[in-house]
């Protein structure tokens, strides 16, 4: 395991800012990424964010934003060592508010109405329809290595998914198709008092910008369609394309949306478990959140 080097990382940003030090305050630090607040001689801040692969992009996507005429954080500076990206970015102080879901159509409509930009990974209706049968290979993987031997419900559940997959993913390309943030949730955006500004691009994607709109009242409880069709509706009021509300794979809108939502976090949290964690005593609490999704999906997709 590397320990992260982001005392490395900020010495080349201040190095890069014209910085000579900088006092560090943890804002929210876990196993793969960090934000800090760093306080400059001359009582400036910035933010310094830190993340390792494959979290390791962000300041593309934040400055393909930014060009594009989204409203995200600066980024100051930002350099890469040993897979671990550092960026120096804009202070935006406390919050007002927490954002509602007011706050949360608009900056999709914003968001999603954005031209797509190249560099940004695709999940086209090919690829989303592949996630279960990528989530079997890791499946495999964790079993080759002695891991999530007693998970044949999981497999199971994969298996039916991935056969029902082709039809349910029928309408993946119907807008609105462009700019998935990934991560929209009230906590990645910032009402202050210049306005608001999106944060955490490190997962962005091109795609079904119905999975933002899922996304955004969490997975910690139960998928709730009805709250979610209200929140579809209150996107289109706001701008957003009526085609938001339009059926897809022979299923409503919301329970499209929520369904693939879970399925594309499902796949995630298998890769993690393999690939970016990779450390098996995280495997029951890993496999619990997999179960729970499964179960979510094969309802919500009506398999």
């Amino acid at each position: 395991m590397t320990t992260n080097p982001s005392a490395e990382l900020l010495d080349n940003l201040l190095t890069a800012t014209g910085q000579t030090t900088a006092v560090r305050e943890e804002v929210r630090v876990w196993s793969m990424s960090g934000v800090e607040r760093a306080t400059f001689p001359d009582g400036s801040t910035a933010i310094f964010k830190y993340a390792k692969k494959p979290f390791d992009s962000e300041d593309q996507a934040l400055r393909l934003a930014h060009t594009l005429g989204v409203p995200v954080p600066q980024v100051h500076a930002s350099a890469v060592l040993d897979g671990w990206l550092g960026m120096l970015m804009e202070d935006l102080g406390s919050s007002l508010r927490e954002a509602d879901d007011l706050d949360g159509v608009a900056a999709a409509v914003v968001l999603h109405g954005t031209r797509t930009a190249p560099p940004l990974p695709v999940l086209d209706q090919d690829r989303l329809r592949t996630l279960p049968a990528r989530a079997l290979e890791h499946l495999e993987q964790l079993r080759k290595a002695d891991r999530w031997q007693d998970a044949d419900d999981v497999e199971d559940a994969l298996d039916r998914i991935a056969q029902a997959a082709e039809a349910r993913s029928a309408g993946a390309m119907l807008e609105p198709f462009g700019w998935v943030h990934s991560e929209f949730h009230p906590t990645s955006l910032h009402i202050g008092e210049r306005g608001w500004r999106l944060l955490d691009f490190a997962r962005a994607f091109t795609g079904p910008g119905l999975l933002d709109l899922a996304s955004w009242h969490g997975t910690i409880d139960p998928p709730h369609p009805v709250r979610l069709r209200v929140f579809l509706e209150q996107y289109v009021t706001a701008g957003g394309t009526p085609d938001a509300l339009a059926p897809r794979g022979g299923l409503t809108a919301e329970n499209w949306a929520l369904g693939w939502h879970r399925m594309w976090a499902v796949e995630w949290f298998m890769e993690q478990a393999v690939r970016w964690i990779n450390d098996p005593a995280s495997d029951p609490a890993y496999l619990k959140a997999v179960r729970r999704h499964l179960t979510d999906v094969l309802h919500l997709l009506e398999i």
